[in-house]
């Protein structure tokens, strides 16, 4: 049946156009149960998930559950527990969910593909009999509510022979009313179905929690801006927006960098709960700019774990302005005076401190899922019935994250432990966010439940791979082998370079090895040099679920005890794997370099190869050492190191940066996985060698692929860094006489080389250190939505950079193998989506995602590891201060590589070192003392080995640091102090009882 929706509507030329929507109604459309006698349901084909027997209840018997949007959007966190099943979701509530909540969407698309949990889409939109109109008066909403009620009740009929009862679960209260002919409930009756779940009516949400006392005289939060304000006011140059970011070391300090008028960016800061006004980490807010003597000045106080109530606002007491009035100029729709006005140059004046503002709207929020705590102040226990709902606090393990209240039943056994919450709302009436349990981690200080929460505190997809994915492996498994003609080797579409002497070097241990290199000398005295990289697109081929799932991912995560693959094992570190002594097929860069290392001539093709060894840094560095070896493999990486050189030596004169940054590796026990021992890691001349080769060949594909895909290229480029970016730095130099010149990358380079003292052959390593955090992040881009004067890569020196070599590893550069095959292969079919810069675009935002959480997830489990380490040790080192704070500084501890704040005061104590803005050091009361940036320090460090569950700190696991030298009266150690701790110096484990792990290649690691 078709049914026909014409209209007409203006083009944005004046053109009038008359527009015809075809509809298409069908009778054919299954209800999706698998024992269904319906003639249309028994002669279909198609899945049918729904079980016969779904669960009994007294009221319902034998029922499916169907849920409207709004059940889905407030309570998906329910609906993903596995005992949520044979669920009908209707094609009226998905398409709203893709409306209303991509997220949701997306969440409940993932519960549909799994055919373990009975869930089915019914078209109730395509259904002939369920299919409504609009009416003329009604809203969308409502005609959707109504969609829902009809579509159920066609269940009923329809289920009605078989004794099963499709059960609507809605919470409004006008669609609960009008469902009076069909079985409908709330999401609290529902749950009462699964009471041998007792957790799930916690994940209810907390809806009308109030923290506020009767003599309270705080009177909330400021409204937000409505929608249309916040757009006006953007428009107008009243407003700024922005993406918030707190302060890691002051949940209080938050900053938004935002594009003004005149199109510069500028920090602004947001400082203290009252200005962020319900704003949470992440989420993109507008903010108006304060008159600027309410300007604030950096450096940041850093603010200890604790109590928020008892945290004064830091803010709360505004300066006063020109007029010596202390009220903040601002409009109640938001408008402001004309001072205010973000186009006016002396609003921009930062002589008086950095802009800062206040959060008068939300634009989009940022709200996930977050692994918590509870607040180890909690103390109403025993106080009530031992399963009655209580309101509690929880804290966020990422301490940026505000204090979240709960409702639950649990709050006894919730102690010391690590679960996850979800937030609801934030009222302004509540001086913290609503939220709900969703499901318990397991007990703090465990180390698979730590590693668990720093995998999901950073987003890292670590489930196992589906189903659905493995069938997308060879058949033969890992009996797979090469086949000349299958592979087009007969067809002469892949080069069989098999005949080369290929080698590869990585770490120890090293299974997933994306690539190899060979050099050959060519009889005119030139060389033929290849960069050979796994063929990772012969496996995963677009739009398979291992492809989906291998963008979900984006990269491997690299964690100190263990790595989670982007794709199956089967390929990662076999079939894909370019392992010696075996054929293996490749995507091979081949030139022709002469003596200098100048490229004569670059080709690029699919190839097979069979290398002849499969070395370590070590080994390859021990043939390039020893005179006696002269066999063709060690020929080849003697002559590969050579050519090395050369290309290094040619980037760093064109301005390539060595930056630098305290990479450490663990000796963890062989039984425990427990760190006993930790060392900075070392590098080889052939670490050097195999980057500068690595670095060439994704030149030279940026460039190839850029050549035939000008709008659609793949690229990766690292922005300039902001001048005001060093301003710290330069000013921590000047009495050293040390100036770095940041006009351009090379003048930088230089400038670095330059940063030495020769008494201390660690500070330059220090300067690199710290200029590393002065940049900007290198980001994936596509070439069809910048410039080609904003391709450039700041670090590397080079106008265009993609990723080509780590395909195993990067989803990035399984596009550019794509592009690259494409472009050199005319016949070479490939997915839409590699010309779809919109598509190119949005998958660049996701591996950006994915590649800082992943460094950022690698950096966390250094962080247990060393919490790990250190635990029940107390070990005085010496340090390099590297960042001064109003209330601490920051210690650097190369030999560990470990980095932490001491707190020169405490909680409502007076400062024993007070901040001296000019020379941006903490100095002492008498001037004696004074501790800058780059200073040599002595501290102690030990873990809070106070019980788990005692206080934030503990439940934390901070490291602690306590100054030992300069001495300082009532900040230092003294030396009774001192010299107890000495005498509990625990002594080291044998080197029999441990292996060694590198954190940053844990190819030698297990893996998930």
């Amino acid at each position: 049946m078709l049914r026909n929706k014409s209209f007409v509507k203006r083009t944005r030329k004046g053109n009038i156009v008359r527009t015809v929507k075809e509809h298409y109604l069908r009778d054919d459309i299954i209800c999706g149960t698998s024992s269904c006698a319906h003639p249309v349901c028994n002669a279909s084909t198609q899945p049918k998930p729904l079980s016969p027997s779904p669960r009994d209840s007294i009221k319902w018997k034998r029922h499916y559950v169907v849920p409207d949007t709004n059940a889905l959007v407030n309570h998906i966190d329910i609906f993903e527990r596995p005992i949520i099943n044979n669920v009908v979701v209707l094609s009226t509530v998905l398409d709203e969910l893709r409306g209303l909540s991509m997220p949701t969407y997306t969440r409940v698309r993932a519960i549909l593909r799994d055919e373990e949990r009975a869930w089915f889409v019914f078209s109730n939109e395509h259904h002939r009999e369920t299919f409504i109109e609009r009416n003329a008066d009604e809203s969308p909403n409502d005609r959707n509510d109504r969609a829902i009620r009809t579509a159920v009740v066609w269940l009923t009929k329809h289920l009605k022979p078989l004794g099963i009862t499709p059960v609507m679960v809605t919470n409004d209260e006008d669609n609960l009313r009008k469902a009076s002919d069909v079985a409908a409930c709330r999401m609290d009756e529902l749950l009462g179905v699964y009471s041998e779940h007792p957790e799930l009516p916690d994940m209810m949400g907390s809806v009308n929690i109030t923290d506020r006392k009767s003599d309270d005289v705080w009177t909330g939060y400021d409204e937000h801006l409505s929608p249309v304000q916040v757009q006006a006011g953007l428009k107008g140059g009243l407003l700024v927006q922005g993406t918030l970011q707190i302060a890691p070391y002051n949940y209080l300090e938050g900053s938004v960098y935002a594009t003004l008028p005149d199109g510069t960016e500028q920090r602004v800061l947001v400082v203290g709960r009252n200005d962020m006004n319900r704003a949470v980490q992440g989420d993109k807010v507008a903010v108006q700019i304060w008159p600027k003597a309410q300007w604030r000045n950096a450096p940041s106080t850093a603010l200890v774990d604790e109590d928020e109530d008892k945290v004064p606002s830091v803010t709360e007491e505004p300066k006063k302005d020109d007029e010596g009035s202390a009220k903040r100029v601002r409009r109640a729709d938001g408008s402001a005076t004309k001072a205010d006005k973000l186009d006016d140059p002396a609003a921009l004046d930062t002589k008086l401190g950095e802009p800062t503002g206040h959060v008068v709207g939300i634009i989009r929020r940022n709200w996930r899922s977050y692994c918590a705590f509870l607040d180890p102040n909690f103390t109403t226990r025993n106080a009530r019935a031992s399963n009655a709902p209580t309101t509690v606090s929880v804290l966020a393990m990422d301490r940026r994250i505000p204090k979240i209240k709960i409702r639950t039943r649990q709050a006894d056994s919730l102690a010391g432990q690590r679960f996850v919450v979800a937030l609801d709302s934030w009222p302004r009436e509540s001086r913290y966010p609503l939220g709900h349990f969703v499901r318990a981690l397991g007990s703090a200080g465990d180390k698979a439940t730590e590693t668990e929460v720093l995998l999901l505190e950073h987003d890292v997809p670590f489930q196992p791979f589906t189903q659905r994915v493995r069938e997308d492996l060879p058949a033969e498994g890992a009996a797979w082998t090469f086949d000349a003609e299958r592979d087009q080797v007969v067809s002469g579409k892949r080069h069989d370079l098999r005949s080369l002497d290929v080698c590869s070097i990585d770490p120890p241990g090293c299974t997933d090895i994306d690539d190899a290199l060979h050099a050959t000398r060519l009889p005119n005295g030139n060389f033929q040099v290849g960069v050979h990289i796994a063929d990772v697109t012969n496996f995963v081929k677009p739009k398979t679920a291992m492809d989906t799932e291998a963008a979900y991912r984006s990269t491997t995560v690299y964690l100190v005890d263990r790595r989670i693959d982007m794709l199956p094992e089967l390929l990662g570190t076999n079939l894909c794997s370019l392992m010696s002594n075996v054929d293996r097929l490749a995507f091979s860069c081949m030139w022709e370099l002469d003596n200098d290392a100048n490229i004569v001539s670059a080709q690029f093709h699919k190839s097979v190869i069979h290398s002849k060894a499969s070395l370590t840094y070590d080994q390859a560095q021990a043939r390039i050492d020893d005179s006696a070896q002269h066999d063709t493999i060690t020929t080849s990486i003697r002559d590969l190191n050579m050519l090395a050189k050369k290309l290094r030596a040619r980037r760093m004169e064109a301005g390539a940066l060595t930056l630098s940054s305290p990479e450490v590796r663990f000796r963890l026990e062989n039984d425990s996985q427990d760190p006993v021992d930790v060392e900075l890691k070392a590098l080889k001349e052939t670490n050097a060698l195999v980057e500068e080769f690595m670095l060439l060949a994704n030149i030279s594909v940026a460039r190839k692929i850029y050549e035939h895909f000008p709008d659609a290229a793949m690229l990766r480029r690292h922005p300039e860094p902001l001048a005001q970016s060093f301003d710290s730095l330069q000013q921590a130099l000047k009495p050293l006489n040390i100036q770095l010149e940041t006009g351009s990358s090379l003048a930088l380079a230089q400038s670095l080389d330059r940063a030495v003292l020769p008494d201390d052959p660690y500070f330059n390593n220090l300067v690199r250190i710290l200029t590393t955090r002065c940049m900007m992040q290198a980001q994936y881009f596509c070439s069809g939505t910048l410039t080609p004067d904003e391709f450039r890569h700041y670090g590397l020196a080079t106008e265009i950079y993609t990723h080509f070599t780590s395909p195993i590893r990067r989803y990035a550069d399984v596009m550019v193998h794509r592009l690259l095959h494409a472009a050199v292969d005319r016949d070479a079919g490939y997915a839409s989506e590699l010309t779809n810069k919109v598509a190119m675009a949005e998958q660049s935002d996701v591996l950006n995602h994915r590649h800082r959480m992943a460094q950022q997830a690698g950096r966390a489990s250094v962080e247990l590891y060393t919490s790990l380490f250190f635990k029940g040790k107390t070990v005085d080192e010496e340090g390099y201060v590297t960042q001064v704070l109003q209330n601490g500084f920051s210690v650097l501890i190369p030999s560990y590589g470990v980095e932490g704040i001491v707190y020169t005061t405490s909680k409502g104590d007076t400062p024993v070192l007070e901040y001296d803005k000019a020379a941006h050091s903490l100095v002492s009361s008498d001037a004696s003392v004074s501790i800058g940036l780059f200073q040599h320090v002595r501290v102690v460090l030990q873990v809070d080995d106070s019980p788990v569950s005692a206080n934030v700190g503990s439940m934390r696991r901070k490291l602690l640091l306590q100054l030992v030298e300069p001495h300082v009266p009532g900040l230092s150690l003294t030396e009774t102090e001192l010299s107890a701790i000495r005498a509990t110096k625990p002594t080291q484990r044998s080197e029999s009882q441990i292996i060694e792990l590198v954190t940053t290649h844990p190819e030698q690691v297990q893996s998930i």
